[in-house]
């Protein structure tokens, strides 16, 4: 297992949860893996697949969805069942029909592996009808399952093994707490104040220059939101940009890759923005309002700090947030709703260590050390905190003058960096894969700050394996003599 993990993935050693996730898998056990946001879940099962996940790590891996044409997804199909592919990924919707199932008894399978897997539950925040249907699949093909989520109570996880049918699972639990991250809430009632306090956090970093801290993430409740906090983002001078469902698919790219680029140090987005996050650098992450429950709030704040620096994750808190949840999420499970908006509550204004009581709510334990950095612990907690009023009139005037087709200020990293994305994304599209398959972008941090000049000095970069430096090694090495 550790010759696969440092020659496929380079990287030294198993993280907290992942060698015994892998072990149990090995022995042939169900497994049910909670493993908090970053905590590398994706590895769990990507390596008893023999041996990744993804193509640029030298493993035949694929995938059937709804944009490939006929042919594609016949080849995929002709594939598997010669035994070429050794990872398949799937919707859940996809592994209902009829008509894969029949395409997996023909097929040699040696893993089911669910991600996601809160989605089966009632209590999850997340729930999908289609994935109780997975329990299924074992009438077809009588393997061992492994099912992952970073987001779970122990409700939740309870429900995950009977939902699913798992026999005996080993059950392994990583450690919750995020040492540096400092978490923080602030009871604002209006949305200028909220934008006084996104402009102040954002000053700190020095996000409007050049040289500021990394980048940041405003997370809103609606698509209106977004647009009204990137307009007066850029209005006050940042470079920032928003993400939403509700742009085309090439707005929606376009906004990623500026953000990837770093062109926009900030991005104001749904929480539509979130699979395939692989920033290592983000400093700061704001929830504009409360989201709809304290598992979706572990997980987007949890995207910050990723290269362990110290980050910030502010929480812009107001009893009216929670109206706005109850109209997004009116015509669903209502009892699920209140229960998450009732612990969005008590995190709110719980006089308490913010980590120990994201901690006790994902493990049921209530031991948990407080964490000595968050707003609670510090000592700068307010029943009621307001911005200054003259930072207030001026954030009001911006929302006022409602700024529209503003141009943001062009900003980024080292000319090294921003040719090192440029190379991802290009070598992504020719591939035809997704960015993060190519190389994640601490690859990109680490040759930015190491400037490797031969191939054994990339080897000592973590998440370059042997088989990406055989296959972009040349062309890295070349980009740092060009612009090291």
């Amino acid at each position: 297992m550790l010759d696969v993990l440092r020659e496929v993935f380079g990287f030294p050693a198993f993280r907290g949860g992942q060698a015994e996730a892998v072990a149990a898998v090995e022995a042939g056990r169900d497994a049910v893996v909670l493993l908090p946001t970053g905590a590398g879940k994706s590895l769990c099962y990507q390596v008893p697949a023999v041996v990744a996940a993804l193509e640029g790590r030298g493993v035949k891996a694929a995938s059937i969805h709804s944009h490939q044409d006929a042919d594609a997804q016949r080849e995929v199909i002709g594939a598997l069942g010669r035994g070429e592919l050794e990872l398949l990924y799937v919707s859940p919707e996809r592994a209902a029909l009829e008509s894969f199932r029949r395409i997996l008894r023909k097929a040699k399978v040696a893993l089911l592996a669910i991600d996601e897997a809160h989605c089966v539950s009632q209590w999850g925040h997340d729930f999908r009808p289609e994935y109780l249907r997975l329990h299924e699949l074992r009438e077809v093909i009588d393997v061992p399952v492994i099912a992952l989520t970073a987001t779970a109570t122990p409700r939740v996880m309870d429900e995950i093994v009977c939902a699913l049918e798992l026999k005996a699972p080993a059950i392994i639990r990583g450690e919750f707490a995020r040492p540096n991250l400092a978490f923080s809430v602030r009871h604002l009632r209006d949305d200028a104040s909220r934008l006084a306090a996104i402009i102040a956090a954002c000053d700190e970093l020095g996000l409007r220059s050049r040289n500021g801290m990394g980048r940041a993430i405003i997370y809103c409740a609606t698509r209106k939101k977004t647009e009204l906090v990137s307009d007066a983002l850029r209005a006050a001078g940042f470079p920032a940009g928003h993400y939403h469902a509700g742009r085309t698919p090439l707005a929606r790219e376009r906004a990623h890759g500026a953000f990837a680029l770093g062109r926009t140090r900030i991005l104001c987005a749904t929480s539509a923005f979130g699979m395939g996050i692989d920033f290592s650098d983000v400093r700061l992450i704001v929830h504009f309002g409360a989201p709809g429950s304290l598992e979706a709030y572990y997980q987007e704040a949890g995207r910050a700090g990723r290269d362990g620096a110290a980050a910030q994750c502010v929480l812009l808190f107001g009893s009216g947030d929670l109206m706005t949840q109850r109209r997004i999420q009116s015509g669903g499970n209502q009892a699920r709703a209140e229960a998450g908006l009732a612990a969005m509550d008590r995190y709110a204004r719980a006089p308490r260590c913010r980590q120990e009581v994201l901690c006790a709510h994902f493990t049921g334990r209530d031991d948990h050390p407080p964490c000595g950095t968050c707003d609670v612990c510090a000592g700068a907690v307010e029943e009621l905190q307001e911005e200054a009023p003259r930072r207030v009139r001026a954030a009001r005037a911006i929302v006022e003058r409602k700024p529209r087709g503003l141009r943001p200020t062009r900003t980024s990293g080292s000319g090294l960096a921003r040719e090192l994305e440029r190379y991802r994304r290009r070598r992504a599209r020719e591939l035809k894969w997704k960015a993060f398959m190519v190389f994640q972008h601490k690859v990109i941090v680490a040759i930015d700050q190491q400037r490797p000049g031969s191939a054994d000095a990339l080897a000592r970069i973590p998440g370059l394996g042997a088989s990406r430096i055989a296959r972009f090694g040349d062309d890295l090495l070349d980009l740092v003599r060009r612009y090291g």
